[in-house]
């Protein structure tokens, strides 16, 4: 395979697999599952959260 058959390959269809890659990810979240376990690791950090007045 030569390289400007390699990279006519790589320019078409790995343009199109980084796309298709892309769109999964981000379409992921919006998925009943996804978005739960997104919003689970946004709150994360607030769980266990003490603050100046749960002191006293």
């Amino acid at each position: 395979m030569s390289y400007d058959a390699l990279r006519h390959f790589a320019d078409s269809w790995g343009l199109v697999f980084m796309g298709a890659t892309y769109a999964v990810l981000v379409g992921w979240h919006f998925l009943p599952r996804g978005r739960r376990l997104s919003r689970d690791a946004a709150t994360m950090i607030f769980k266990n959260d003490e603050t100046e007045a749960d002191n006293g």
